[in-house]
């Protein structure tokens, strides 16, 4: 998944009212939208 895929994954779950995001299965060497995720609180 590239960084740009999970900015997108990041922001539909933030915009569907997500609190949980599991990217398990994802096969990330990176996070570059950590802040984004915290905004999923």
């Amino acid at each position: 998944m590239t960084g740009e895929e999970l900015l997108q994954v990041i922001e539909e779950a933030r915009a569907s009212g997500a609190t949980v995001l599991d990217l398990s299965f994802k096969e990330l060497t990176a996070i570059p939208g950590l802040n984004e995720l915290n905004k999923l609180k």
